[in-house]
């Protein structure tokens, strides 16, 4: 099983999905924005599968602190939105978990965090 968990080491949610993955006993890689940042290509990846209202979080105090004239963009367009994502990575709901479930040759996409759909997906 090759799983990625995206998203800041410190976030609360973080923590239960990371206590979730560990109960299940699935082995991940953890990729930290604040340490590595994020690829262009890997967000809009992300919201050509999810959709950029999964992906966004606007409930957020990043989201909070931006100018209107920013927020008009990425209202108007899911390129300004995704170029906000890459520069703002803190708006990136989490956490994102992807990779492929090797016994059960299944892609995994998931966005926030579901202790429901985690159990479904890694049991």
């Amino acid at each position: 099983m090759t799983i990625t968990i995206y998203g800041i080491k410190s976030c609360s949610t973080m923590k239960k999905a990371f206590t979730k993955l560990d109960d299940l006993d699935v082995s991940y890689n953890f990729h930290d924005y604040k340490k590595q940042d994020i690829e262009k290509e890997t967000v809009q990846r992300w919201v050509n599968e999810l959709g950029i209202d999964k992906v966004l979080n606007k409930r957020g105090t990043t989201w909070r602190k931006l100018d209107d004239s920013q927020k008009q963009a990425a209202d108007a367009s899911v390129d300004s939105a995704i170029d906000l994502l890459v520069e703002n990575t803190s708006m990136i709901k989490r956490p994102i978990v992807e990779g492929q479930v090797a016994d059960k040759d299944q892609a995994v996409l998931l966005c926030g965090f579901d202790e429901s759909e985690f159990d479904k997906v890694f049991s």
